[in-house]
């Protein structure tokens, strides 16, 4: 029987040594493999850290630009009654202290975002090796980011950068170094303080003041329990957890901050539960640059103080910057007047343009004319994206004729619409605009400043646009023939003449009456072309304009008789210059609207009024009282007279209306002796108009914002310098001389002294003196002249 063998084959044996050699090459290739990743991997990460430390991939602020850290504020434009205007900024923040801010927000703040805040240095260690464990190895998600509020600090302050596949490491590297030295340098109290007023909260607002104005429309140490949770609740996902666009997402995260402030006994758990059983309640008010009073003029005062700033450093060698350093814009401009303005255009404006839109009802305002439309096409964004994309004008218009959702601007606000493109343009060019500027005539502050209907949607200027003036310009025609010898104490002829030098040229009067004879006083009050043609000539074409450039308006005039019924285009700025001159007796006063800039700190950076133009004197005080009892006349009697009638008002003031050919502007300029307005109202196109003059005359389009205007002004105590200061009074020989009737059949014999003074009036001045009994308001007497009069006055 044969035995077996315990020893293997040769064979075998030789198998199994060269399978346990190769195993052992593997193992050591492997283990030889890993060493050398190792190595490797320590390489990169230094090399990946020193590049960090270099600043490859964002500043890396020393402790020295730390202790200099300061968040971007916002600058603020002040009225010159301290009121706060608007403010200019990239980020829209305001920065408060730590004890101005609600205690909710910061029990809220600790337990949701960093619950060992007070524990660490910068960089929670814990944190990470939670993060890293549940987050990167297991996937859960609910443990959090990891970041402290020190690290999302830093990120506020040091925006991340993009670097491909090296950006999320980079950045929190980068964000932990900084992280750490920024509590080098700060107490927690600081540090907190920092992150609170740096903080996002979407919709371009940043810090927890702006949050709780733009939610909640109260300051951040206003804020109640709920309100708190609310912000903090989104600073995890700012607009996924928007209570104003989720609110169902934003109710549960608010709730969810509740529980961890229960949890840490920073509040009961009766008191969270039942704040968690509470709706969520906004008073959301949106706010952007255009917002505020006066945005037109603050939009110029960015512009200006940007530039100005450009050649001028803080007393650190730096550049101030407008829109990080918050300065302080001191302007001439009154809230108060401000708002009555605004109120009044806007009510005005409103009722205007549902009038406009009546009147063109069942017509279309261009007919066969299609160029304005098409203009207004070309002009707009949409067309202006296409036609970038090498679409032809046959394809955009196709385009412009495909209906899509549109939000459109009304006065009952904006509406969102299905329409073309085509509809959109129409509807936008049939809107009616406005500019309205007040000035002290004085001094030239600019009290009130008005540039169009609404700047977020309309950003073109009207105070500095220019247009055809119509009959404001007369003015400056009687002062140029009165300057050159012509008799404010006569009649004039109201024929209507033709020039054959000027190309047979024959200008009408409005209500085509060419008979009787007008006194200065009378055409000036019922605006006859014909006598401020006649008037234009007597006085010199040149004259004429020089005098104009001397009151302040630079346009260029055009050297045509026609310049007498206002074809020049004038801007609403110049025009109240001119007008200031008569107002305050005869000096031309620069308009202006910056007092100074101060920075953060309160040092005055730049103090403007002194660099401004002295008054300079450019009519005579007997001209310009002369125009000033004319222009009353305009308002007593003649195309303004219902200031008096319809509205009421008694102060006293002189005026101007002013209409264009085809009623495409309406005019007026209101003033007394304390301030000058003017006001001009049209369409962005001249083609956009009225078909009829009572509709588009200046006394319909304009005059009514000034009436209102004034309403508010005369009814406030606080303005009674304006309604009750006084023209000073002309000499009694020069008042006895101006009692000429405005218009009479035929010419009257010459009357001496006596007679004027005692002798039988005319028919047209006995009518004239019963109707401005009846229309001017008597005087208020005091309370002792009534007492007297009602003892010693006549018994009915």
């Amino acid at each position: 029987m044969a035995v077996k063998s315990n020893n293997k084959s040769p064979k075998r044996k030789v198998a199994t040594s060269k399978k346990k050699k190769k195993q052992g090459t593997l193992k050591q290739k492997i283990l030889k493999w890993t060493w050398y990743s190792f190595i490797i991997g320590v390489i990169l990460l230094t090399f990946f850290v020193v590049c960090v430390f270099l600043e490859f991939f964002g500043p890396l602020p020393n402790e020295y630009e730390l202790r200099k850290v300061r968040t971007a504020t916002a600058s603020e434009v002040i009225s010159m009654d301290k009121e706060v205007l608007g403010r200019i900024y990239l980020k829209n923040r305001t920065n408060v202290p730590l004890d101005e801010i609600s205690e909710y927000v910061v029990k809220a703040l600790i337990p949701t975002e960093d619950v060992r805040f007070f524990k660490h240095q910068g960089v929670d260690k814990r944190s990470l090796m939670r993060v890293f464990f549940k987050s990167l190895l297991l996937g859960d998600r609910s443990s959090g980011g990891g970041s402290t509020l020190s690290q999302q600090l830093a990120k506020n302050i040091y925006p991340r950068g993009n670097y491909g596949p090296f950006s999320m490491p980079a950045a929190k590297l980068r964000e932990a170094i900084i992280a750490t030295r920024l509590e080098r340098i700060y107490n927690k109290e600081e540090v907190l303080n920092l992150y609170l007023n740096t903080v996002p909260f979407g919709e371009d607002t940043y810090g927890i003041e702006e949050g709780a104005k733009r939610f909640f429309s109260k300051h951040a140490a206003d804020l109640k329990l709920d309100e708190a949770a609310i912000l903090v609740g989104m600073l995890k996902a700012p607009t996924r957890y928007n209570p104003r666009l989720f609110p169902e997402r934003s109710l549960h995260r608010r709730n969810v901050v509740l529980m961890q402030m229960a949890k840490y006994q920073l509040i009961t758990e009766e008191l969270a539960k039942k704040t968690a059983l509470l709706p969520i309640k906004l008073s959301y008010k949106r706010v952007s640059t255009s917002d505020g009073a006066a945005p037109y003029l603050r939009e110029r005062i960015r512009l200006e103080v940007r530039d100005y700033l450009k050649n001028h450093v803080g007393p650190n060698g730096e550049k101030y910057n407008l829109y990080t350093d918050g300065l302080k814009i001191y302007t001439t401009i009154d809230s108060r007047l401000q708002r009555y303005a605004e109120s009044a255009m806007t009510k005005h404006m409103t009722y205007l343009q549902k009038t406009f839109d009546r009147h063109w009802a069942k017509r279309s305002i261009w007919g066969r004319n299609q160029k304005p439309l098409i203009r207004a096409v070309k002009r707009s964004e949409r067309y202006r994206k296409l036609k970038a994309r090498g679409l032809s004008h046959e394809q955009i218009m196709a385009n412009f004729k495909k209906k899509v959702n549109t939000e459109i601007f009304t006065w009952q606000g904006m509406k969102e619409r299905k329409i073309t493109p085509l509809d959109s343009v129409k509807h936008t060019l049939k809107l009616l605009s406005t500019g309205v500027m007040s000035m002290d005539p004085g001094n030239g502050r600019i009290l009130t400043y008005i540039g169009g209907i609404n700047h977020h949607e309309f950003k073109y200027d009207h105070v500095t646009s220019k247009r055809q003036t119509g009959s404001i310009f007369k003015p400056f025609v009687y002062l140029a023939a009165m300057r050159n010898g012509v008799s404010p104490f006569e009649y004039y002829k109201n024929e209507r003449k033709t020039y054959p030098e000027y190309n047979n040229w024959s200008p009408a009067n409005a209500e085509n009456h060419y008979t009787g004879y007008y006194s200065m006083e009378g055409a000036l009050a019922e605006s006859v072309n014909t006598v401020a043609v006649d008037m234009l000539f007597r006085a010199g074409l040149q004259n004429t304009i020089d005098l104009v450039h001397q009151m302040g308006i630079d346009s260029d005039l055009p050297e045509y008789p026609s310049l007498a019924l206002g074809v020049a285009n004038i801007s609403l700025w110049d025009m109240v210059q001119a007008y200031a001159c008569i107002a305050n007796g005869g000096f031309r006063v620069e308009p202006h609207y910056l007092l100074r800039i101060e920075d953060n700190q309160g040092r005055v950076i730049a103090d403007f009024e002194s660099d401004y133009r002295e008054r300079e004197r450019v009519l005579t005080s007997e001209e310009a009282g002369i125009m000033n009892h004319m222009l009353q006349a305009v308002v007593n009697d003649g195309t303004a007279r219902s200031l008096r009638r319809v509205y009421g008002l008694k102060n006293e003031m002189g005026g101007k209306t002013g209409t264009t050919n085809n009623h495409a502007d309406g005019w007026f300029v209101g003033y007394s002796p304390s301030m000058v307005t003017g006001i001009w109202t049209g369409g962005e196109d001249m083609s956009v108009h009225f078909r009829s003059l009572t509709l588009g005359q200046g006394g319909h389009m304009a005059l009514p914002i000034f009436a209102r205007y004034m309403q508010k002004v005369t009814r406030d105590s606080r303005f009674d310098r304006i309604t009750y200061d006084h023209f000073p009074l002309l000499s009694w020989g020069i008042r006895s001389d101006l009692r000429l009737a405005h218009y009479t059949e035929t010419l009257p014999s010459k009357r001496n002294m006596f007679d004027k003074l005692f002798g039988k009036k005319s028919e047209k001045e006995e009518q004239l003196a019963k109707t401005r009994k009846k229309e001017v308001p008597k005087k208020k007497r005091s309370k002792i002249y009534r007492f007297i009069k009602s003892i010693f006055g006549k018994k009915k």
